[in-house]
């Protein structure tokens, strides 16, 4: 159901039915999870959606077997996705490590909740923030996306699938609870078209011979007439085991976090607004990103010079980017729901070139704009002392 809008499909979607939409839209067509609150309408939409599109949904026993069969349905040729939250993310972690090295383009869609352990199931987190990127074990790298509404739970999870099948890696959509559960209008563009999976040539075929970029070259699948050879353990280009040789092993591992770390330039989204004349910068991500932008339209209705950015993509962390567009300020504010974390991303980036704020918050609530236009006020009333 929708309605049709100068070639737009506008419909009121949930932000986990949003996801799935934009997954269905993408391409996907295999889905493996366990139900979990605040995610488990991504799986019970996914039930719906998948058979309606010649897809699979597999109800399985647990967040371990999730993963493991999304990777094998991704060299199984179908683009694939798994979903959970705060301790089934925390089990799926040896999957996350398993897909970086055998280059698995698998989507993780995480709808974050408060924790540690079993947390607050209802209540809203970004406590996974750094598990996305450092959860399981080794040096790897991953692409993590953050929405702050329903029509970016849609886009960004359509992206988390270009930029997996592009990279070959892991990529996370860092949703939380209130995105997950908010419902609000989405704009569905009415041509897109699923996301390509290309195929490496057959000639000379090496499952992991690298491009000059670092990339490889396709995502090949079994049954298709590739000889494939996929294995947890370090392996050559090959595929053979490789732990006995130390030089593959660290051309491997390097190889691995470079064709992300490489490409970090390539691999920005920053949305932006009032940073001409700012002195004041509020840097957010995710759901504390809406209540930051009331924040800085109320503070500039007082005539404070107040900055707004909304950091899309997390990992890898933008830091050239962020001087880049700070430079006129004098003062960051970093608000996020958590002990405060990305909040010292933010000052290494800027290396004690100005003033960097936390503003976290904990227990469940959002920041109101009102807190944050606060802090807002705090630092312009510090500045004129």
């Amino acid at each position: 159901m929708g309605q049709e809008v100068n070639n737009e499909k506008v419909k009121i979607l949930q932000g986990n039915e949003a996801i799935v939409e934009a997954a269905v839209a993408a391409g996907c067509r295999f889905f493996a999870g366990y139900p979990i609150t605040p995610a488990s309408e991504v799986a019970e939409t996914m039930a719906q959606r998948l058979p309606q599109v010649g897809g699979v949904f597999m109800q399985m026993e647990d967040e371990i077997a999730s993963i493991c069969a999304t990777i094998g349905a991704s060299f199984g040729g179908l683009k694939a996705c798994t979903a959970s939250s705060g301790p089934g993310i925390s089990l799926k972690q040896e999957g996350v490590g398993y897909a970086s090295a055998v280059e698995a383009p698998i989507v993780v869609i995480n709808v974050m909740r408060g924790g540690p352990a079993t947390g607050m199931p209802t209540a809203v987190g970004q406590q996974d923030i750094m598990q996305a990127k450092y959860g399981s074990h080794g040096d790897y790298e991953i692409i993590a996306l953050m929405p702050s509404s329903c029509q970016e739970a849609f886009d960004l999870t359509y992206k988390a699938f270009e930029l997996s099948e592009h990279y070959r890696v892991p990529v996370y959509v860092l949703s939380d609870e209130i995105v997950g559960h908010t419902r609000e209008k989405v704009r569905i563009p009415a041509n897109l078209s699923p996301v390509e999976r290309k195929k490496p040539a057959k000639e000379n075929f090496q499952p992991y011979k690298a491009q000059a970029n670092g990339l490889l070259d396709g995502m090949p699948g079994f049954n298709e007439g590739y000889r494939l050879l996929i294995d947890g353990q370090l392996h050559d280009e090959q595929g053979n085991r490789a732990a006995h040789l130390p030089d593959v092993c660290a051309r491997l591992t390097e190889r691995l976090c470079r064709k992300i770390s490489d490409h970090a330039d390539q691999l920005v989204d920053i949305e932006s607004s009032y940073l001409e004349d700012a002195e004041i910068i509020v840097v957010s991500f995710g759901s504390p990103s809406r209540p930051s932008l009331r924040a800085v339209k109320d503070a500039r209705a007082k005539g404070i010079k107040a900055g707004y950015l909304k950091l899309r993509i997390i990992w890898p962390f933008p830091e050239t980017k962020l001087v880049e567009l700070t430079a006129g300020a004098r003062t960051l504010i970093v608000p996020e729901l958590n002990i405060g974390r990305v909040v010292n991303e933010v000052k290494r980036a800027v290396g004690g070139q100005k003033e960097v704020v936390g503003l976290s918050k904990l227990g469940g609530l959002l920041h109101t704009p009102g807190e944050i236009q606060a802090e807002i006020e705090r630092r312009a009333q510090a500045c004129t002392r």
